[in-house]
């Protein structure tokens, strides 16, 4: 009569220190859908962008080669043209933004005019004058819906969002607490803003990376 072969469970591998601590570490923190403010302005300093929506921690994905390029060329001219008009101050991302009590985002870059300069804090921005948001494959939802919606209802008069995918450049405006498109201009093409007059930038100028 034959033996049964014996069979071996298969055994979890034993705990490193390293993945102890992780487990410790990842205890001190609320779990998913009870983040406050506090619990977000614990966290370690970073350079990656962190955000809080309805008691979560957001964290989005690592931008493209693209996106970094297209926010660079923005922030560029957009902080010559304020600075050379004194109209205020641009900031790039990573900053959180209170939108509102428990909503912080943090726009790819922001424009807060002088006159606002009380919402200019160390730690944090109330809601600016003007965002801009660099679309990614993986945000695409996030910045023309959630983040459309969320920058309204914070008042903000003004909102472009960059598509380096399609070479694009989309301004919307505020009008009676909804955002209206202002233009979308393509490549060869010129795109302005309304709250700041005078301020234009060559969308081909935003996408120099093929």
């Amino acid at each position: 009569m034959d033996t049964p072969a014996t069979v071996h469970e298969p055994t979890a591998p034993e705990p490193t220190a390293t993945s102890r601590l992780a487990v410790e570490v990842a205890a001190l923190y609320p779990p998913q859908g009870q983040w406050t403010e506090a619990d977000y302005f614990h966290l370690p300093d970073t350079n990656r962008y962190l955000e809080l929506s309805e008691g979560e921690l957001l964290m989005p994905p690592h931008p493209t080669r693209s996106h970094q390029a297209a926010v660079q060329e923005f922030y560029v001219r957009l902080r010559a043209f304020v600075e050379a008009h004194n109209r205020g101050e641009v900031y790039i991302a990573p900053l959180p933004v209170r939108l509102w009590p428990g909503k912080i985002r943090e726009p790819d870059v922001l424009f807060m005019a002088r006159e606002h300069a009380d919402r200019m804090g160390e730690q944090a921005f109330g809601p600016p004058d003007l965002v801009v948001e660099v679309l990614s494959p993986h945000t695409r939802y996030t910045d023309r819906m959630e983040k459309s919606t969320e920058y309204a209802r914070a008042g903000i008069p003004e909102y472009w969002i960059l598509d380096p995918e399609a070479r694009t450049a989309e301004v919307f405006v505020l009008q009676a607490g909804a955002y209206e498109l202002l233009g979308k201009w393509r490549s060869g093409e010129i795109a302005q803003s309304a709250l700041l007059q005078g301020f234009q930038v060559a969308v081909d100028g935003l996408f120099a990376i093929p």
